[in-house]
């Protein structure tokens, strides 16, 4: 898993395996690590906020989720659950409000993230939190 972020120059995100179960952030302008943070479980994929420096992690055994870290501070922002597989794939959509994850059990979920409806009563799109198709 690797994810450039938009936000800061040069910064890179990398996620390990099974056995390293860690993100690395790494200064490619120096060639440098610069941080790491240990997620408890397989590292699957990577993306970065269009609007915030916030970073996604999906992850497969054993924790089958998706979390959102706040960058620089590598504070947890949310742990989102649901799929029972290992979470495969992930993509950001067109507006940034939303991902959509795939899992090995070839389910889809749709997550509004960083909906900028989130504070609003009630969404405009018809896909909830907690979407999920088969």
């Amino acid at each position: 898993a690797i994810a450039w972020s938009p936000h800061h120059h040069g910064l890179l995100a990398s996620g390990g395996g099974t056995a390293d179960r860690c993100i690395r952030f790494w200064n490619t302008l120096t060639g440098q690590p610069m941080q790491c943070v240990d997620t408890g479980s397989q590292v699957c994929n990577l993306a970065w906020s269009k609007h915030a420096s916030e970073l996604v992690s999906t992850h497969g055994y054993s924790q089958n989720q998706i979390l959102v870290w706040r960058y620089p501070s590598l504070a947890q922002v949310a742990k989102l659950t649901g799929h029972t597989y290992r979470v495969l794939y992930l993509a950001m959509s067109p507006d940034g409000e939303a991902i959509v994850t795939g899992a090995g059990d070839e389910t889809l979920r749709f997550w509004n993230v960083f909906s900028k409806a989130r504070s609003q009563k009630e969404s405009k799109s018809v896909l909830n939190l907690f979407t999920s198709l088969r």
